[in-house]
C-alpha cells in the first residue's frame, strides 16, 4: 500500500501572550529573511512544549522535529497528554493552520472532525449544515444528496434535521458532524476525541464506522485518551511527548509505553531496613498481569498476580497471620484479602506469597494495599496503610460492546444458569 500521509521535520511555534504575530519590526524582519532564501530568525527562539515549564521566553514550540508515515488503509492512533501537541498535529494535517518548518505531503481528499460542531453554522439547520459541511469538503451536491439519507439515519437526529444547530445538544452536534465526516467518502478521516462526548450506542456506532472506513481502504488518524478504543481500533500509534515523537510503533506497545510515562515502576515495590523488625522483614510487593513483566501496566482483561516476600523470624509461625485491604481512589476500603482463607499459612523464614485475581475483576483506576501482620489473631505487629498503590488501565475490547468504564470499582465473576422448568 503507498503512503498517503508523509510528514517531514514538522514544527508549529507559537507567540505566548496577546494574539498576534508580534511587532512590525518582527514582521518586517521575517519577511526580509524569507525572501532573502534565509531561515526565520525566531524558530531559533523558543522553549519545550511543556505545561509545567512556563519560562521566560515569549516564544513556545507547540510540534518539533515530527516525522512519520501514514499508509492507505491504516488506522493511526495518535496519543499522549493534555498538552502534547495532538489537536495541533490534526489542525496542521487538516490545513486549519499551517507549520513553522517542514512539510505534510498528503495524497486524497481529507475530512476532519477536531471539536464538536468543528465546521457548523449555529444559524443553519441540520440538513443545511450538511450541505455546508459537503461542499467544504468539495463534494457536489448530487453527491451530498445521494448520501443524505444514510448520513441523518446514522447520525439518530431525524427529528431535528430541519432545526437550528445551535438547539442541539454536544451529543447531537457530534452524532452529526461525526456522520457527514464518515459517510462522504473522504480518502482520509481525522477525528480528534470523537467519543469523549455521546452514549454507548453512539460510541459502538462510531468505531463500527471506523472499521469499515479502514475496511475500505481508506485512512483514520485518530486522537483519544480511550485506551480501549484505541486498542480496539488502530493497528499503529505514535506517543506525542511536548511536542515532539516519542514513540512509533505497535499500538499495544505504544499504550504501554504512554501509560509508563517517566515515572518510576508503580507495580513493584522494595522495602528498606525500615521494614526489618524483630519479628519479621519485608522485602518486597509487585503485581504483573500473568506471565508478564511487573514493568508493563496492569490491563484489566488479564489475571493479575499479587507477589510479596518476607521473612517470618518467629518459630511459632502458625500464631502469626497476613492481611491486606485494597482501597480504591476515594478511599475506600472494597474488601480483605489473606491467604489463610484458602489454607495457605505463614511458615519461619522466606515466605514467597502470590494471590491471582482473575480477568475483569479490577475496573480502570488506581488502587491501594494496606498490610496487617497479627499476632494470635487480635495483636497487631504492624499496620500499614496504603503501603503500596497501582493502576489497572483499560485491555483492548471487542468493536461493537461498550468503551466506556463501568459503575463500581471491581467487577466479580458469578455462575448463571438458564434452567428450563
Amino acid at each position: 500500500m503507498g503512503t498517503v500521509v508523509k510528514v517531514e521535520n514538522l514544527g508549529k511555534q507559537y507567540r505566548l501572550g496577546q494574539v498576534g504575530t508580534g511587532t512590525v519590526y518582527q514582521d518586517l524582519n521575517r519577511f526580509w529573511y524569507k525572501a532573502r532564501g534565509k531561515e526565520d530568525p525566531y524558530v531559533k527562539i523558543g522553549q519545550e512544549n511543556s505545561l509545567r515549564n512556563s519560562g521566560g521566553n515569549q516564544f513556545v514550540w507547540a510540534l518539533k522535529e515530527i516525522n512519520f508515515d501514514v499508509k492507505e488503509g491504516q488506522v493511526l492512533g495518535i496519543i499522549g497528554k493534555n498538552g502534547a501537541g495532538k489537536s495541533t498535529l490534526l489542525k496542521l494535517l487538516s490545513k486549519v493552520t499551517y507549520p513553522t518548518l517542514g512539510e505534510i505531503k498528503i495524497k486524497g481528499r481529507i475530512a476532519a472532525l477536531l471539536e464538536v460542531g468543528t465546521g457548523f453554522h449555529p444559524e443553519l439547520t441540520g440538513r443545511e449544515n450538511i450541505f455546508l459541511n459537503g461542499a467544504i469538503l468539495g463534494m457536489r451536491k448530487a453527491e451530498i444528496r445521494s448520501k443524505f439519507d444514510e448520513i441523518v439515519e446514522f447520525s439518530g437526529v431525524e427529528k431535528y434535521i430541519d432545526t437550528p444547530v445551535k438547539r442541539y445538544s454536544s451529543g447531537m452536534r457530534v452524532r452529526l458532524a461525526f456522520a457527514v465526516a464518515a459517510h462522504l467518502e473522504p480518502e482520509i478521516l481525522i477525528l480528534d476525541e470523537v467519543l469523549a462526548v455521546g452514549d454507548a450506542e453512539f460510541q459502538k456506532k462510531c468505531l463500527g464506522k471506523m472499521k469499515d472506513v479502514a475496511g475500505t481502504g481508506r485512512t483514520v488518524l485518530f486522537v483519544s485518551h480511550n485506551m480501549a478504543a484505541v486498542k480496539s481500533l488502530c493497528d499503529s500509534a505514535i506517543v506525542l511527548v511536548n511536542g515532539r515523537v516519542q514513540y512509533v510503533g505497535e499500538t499495544t506497545n505504544a499504550v504501554s509505553y504512554y501509560l509508563k510515562g517517566d515515572s518510576e515502576n508503580q507495580n513493584k515495590k522494595t522495602f528498606s531496613s525500615e521494614y526489618d523488625k524483630p519479628e519479621f522483614s519485608l522485602h518486597q510487593m509487585s503485581l504483573n498481569n500473568f506471565s508478564k513483566s511487573n514493568e508493563e501496566p496492569l490491563v484489566e482483561n488479564e489475571e493479575i498476580e499479587f507477589h510479596i516476600s518476607l521473612t517470618l523470624k518467629n518459630e511459632n509461625s502458625k500464631n502469626y497471620h497476613i492481611t491486606f485491604h485494597l482501597i480504591n481512589e476515594l478511599g475506600e476500603a472494597l474488601f480483605s484479602f489473606y491467604p489463610s482463607s484458602n489454607g495457605v499459612n505463614l511458615r519461619t523464614g522466606l515466605n514467597n506469597l502470590t494471590c491471582t485475581f482473575p480477568k475483569l475483576f479490577f475496573q480502570s483506576g488506581t488502587y491501594y494495599l494496606s498490610l496487617f501482620i497479627f499476632r494470635n489473631k487480635k495483636e497487631a505487629v504492624i499496620i500499614e496503610k496504603d503501603i503500596m498503590s497501582f493502576t489497572v488501565v483499560d485491555g483492548g475490547r471487542e468493536l461493537g460492546v461498550f468503551m466506556g468504564r463501568e459503575p463500581g470499582f471491581i467487577r466479580p465473576q458469578f455462575h448463571w444458569e438458564n434452567k428450563s422448568v
